[in-house]
């Protein structure tokens, strides 16, 4: 690490030790108890985490320094959202910090950046992403959201689904598709459209989970400004692009797997007589905390390799494949682990104002909603059967 420290320009041991002193020392009581019971953060408590973060310059730290950020390279970007995720800190609301940011910094004009780019970083508009529609989530080309273009406002109407967080988002950036002949990415476009803008709907889907998180979006002849475009016409595939390129590494998850395999070595350390006891277990557990060493070490050499513009097409994929599948084994470990402890899942347990009876460890809600959740890591970022096919169209060059 200290190789990579000299590389990236930055101390890496001292930043890693200033996260976990602010991790352990700066998180507000109410977010740390909840973090205890893996419960659900509120929109509010979420907001109250990012600004305590960005007071530290942290919040945006990956924005060019002209944008209010610090200019941070892909390996401290990493530490910081590994340290984050090992805390089990509220996870960062990605949509505007880490994807529109970003891509107004490289692809927006003047008007654009000094319109969004403050109400982002101070946490005060809630942005999603409108990318996934039915029938186009991996075949992403295939989208049919359209934008007609008139004298001074795009008509957008159609579908976006599994929309993370719309449900408290105040904005939505939208792929669109703003020509329907010849090469499907060429017509597809990048707009910005507010969320109270008549002719929107917002639909909760409840998944089996219990939770509502993800969502149906409905645009229903949306008037949105052309001002509200950003580049050019047509240039939607390759901002898209833009965006998984910046951020696909951090899918894998790492640190999140860490502060899993914590909960798996406390629960067995708190339990007689059950399978945390037997070597069959304790075998199991051992396999996981290997797998978790050997992921962090290639995420991290792929990280540097990164940096420095050696950045091989398949190890996004890769790492995407093993840190999902790592995250489900250990949360399987979890609730086998648990036993008949496990089978009382109760939604209201994973909610800040939890009321009535709780079953057991107070933990147990908590954990057993994230278990169900993790089914959604082989999916989210890209799902697994797609990485495994661009893994082997890109070394067999079909």
């Amino acid at each position: 690490m200290q190789r990579a420290a000299a590389t990236a320009g930055f101390d890496a041991m001292q930043f890693r030790a200033e996260l976990r002193a602010f991790c352990r020392d700066q998180v507000p009581a109410d977010i740390r108890q909840q973090i205890g019971k893996h419960q659900y953060f509120s929109r509010e408590q979420r907001i109250r985490w990012q600004r305590l973060l960005q007071a530290q310059g942290w919040f945006v730290g990956h924005w060019p320094k002209a944008h209010g950020g610090q200019g941070w390279g892909q390996l401290q970007r990493f530490i910081f959202i590994e340290e984050l995720e090992r805390a089990g800190t509220p996870w960062l609301t990605h949509f505007g910090t880490s994807f529109l940011g970003p891509v107004l910094c490289a692809f927006g004009n003047d008007a654009q950046r000094a319109r969004f780019l403050g109400p982002i970083r101070d946490s005060e508009e809630w942005w999603c992403q409108g990318f996934s529609e039915p029938g186009s989530g991996s075949d992403l080309a295939s989208l049919k959201l359209r934008a007609e273009r008139g004298e001074s406002h795009y008509r957008v109407n159609g579908q976006k689904t599994w929309t993370t967080m719309a449900q408290w988002a105040d904005w939505i950036f939208c792929l669109v598709r703003t020509q329907a002949s010849g090469r499907p990415q060429a017509g597809i476009s990048f707009l910005l459209i507010d969320l109270k803008s008549p002719g929107v709907t917002v639909r909760p889907i409840e998944t089996f989970d219990g939770g509502q998180h993800v969502n149906e979006v409905f645009f229903d002849d949306v008037e949105v400004p052309l001002a509200n475009l950003v580049g050019q016409e047509g240039e939607g595939w390759a901002i898209a692009k833009f965006i998984v390129s910046r951020e696909r590494l951090l899918v894998t998850e790492i640190g999140k797997a860490f502060h899993l395999l914590g909960e798996l070595h406390a629960i067995a350390a708190t339990m007689k007589l059950g399978l945390g006891d037997t070597a069959t277990f304790r075998r199991r557990a051992a396999e996981l905390e290997v797998q978790y060493r050997s992921l962090r070490a290639t995420a991290y050499a792929a990280v540097i390799e990164a940096e420095a513009g050696r950045e091989h097409p398949i190890d996004a994929s890769l790492l995407k494949i093993r840190g999902s599948e790592l995250q489900q084994a250990i949360f399987d470990a979890i609730t086998d682990l648990l036993a008949r402890n496990g089978l009382a899942f109760q939604i209201e347990g994973i909610a800040a104002d939890i009321v009535g009876y709780r079953h057991g460890d107070p933990r147990l809600p908590g954990l057993l909603h994230e278990h169900l959740h993790s089914r959604a890591a082989s999916i989210y970022g890209g799902s697994n059967e797609i990485q495994r096919g661009i893994i082997a169209k890109t070394e067999l060059r079909v």
